[in-house]
């Protein structure tokens, strides 16, 4: 079971990895950086921008360190998904691993260089800093995850924890205790 759901974790994640890279190069190639396209009039906008940090350009002189974290992520996303047994954790994990994938592919492979590119962001929503599809998919699958947890979901379990069955008793020792036969003490 556990290779069924490695293999649905891998899917969500592929098909986040190739709809980030797509939109991502449309970007680049039809957007003008720093003129945005009115989508739904200011409020939703087409706008290039270049994020060398994390979230909201958060740590934007720490590219390389993001970029280290981001590969610590995806490996230990792998290591943990050839043992999930939850359907639901291997698509929240999927989404988690495809978004990172997705930017990584930008740290390593856009300028300015290696583990130092930044991250291309397209998409504005009102006040909403601008973001990618591998955005989205992070934090939606984080979201999932933490809902997961909450309502008793495991990873490694395909029901809720506490709601599975109960260990059933071991018919050989629950025969053995009926068998022997009680001590008692010699009457005096």
């Amino acid at each position: 079971m556990a290779r069924g759901r490695l293999k649905l974790l891998l899917s969500v994640a592929a098909v986040i990895l190739l709809l980030d890279i797509v939109t991502k190069v449309l970007a680049v190639r039809l957007l003008t950086p720093g003129q945005p396209v009115s989508i739904i009039g200011d409020t939703v906008t087409w706008t290039l921008v270049r994020n060398s940090g994390a979230a909201f350009s958060m740590a934007t002189g720490y590219t390389w360190v993001l970029t280290l974290v981001a590969t610590a992520v995806v490996i230990g996303i792998v290591w943990m998904g050839r043992r999930l047994v939850s359907p639901w954790w291997a698509v929240g994990l999927g989404l988690i691993l495809g978004g990172a994938l997705g930017n990584l592919v930008d740290r390593f492979f856009r300028s300015p260089g290696p583990l130092r590119g930044h991250v291309v962001d397209f998409l504005s929503i009102g006040w909403w800093p601008v973001f990618n599809v591998a955005d989205p998919a992070v934090v939606g699958g984080a979201i999932l995850l933490v809902a997961l947890s909450l309502f008793g979901f495991d990873f490694d379990t395909v029901g809720r924890r506490g709601k599975q069955d109960t260990e059933a008793a071991d018919p050989k020792t629950d025969a053995v205790a009926e068998t022997t036969p009680a001590t008692t003490e010699p009457e005096k």
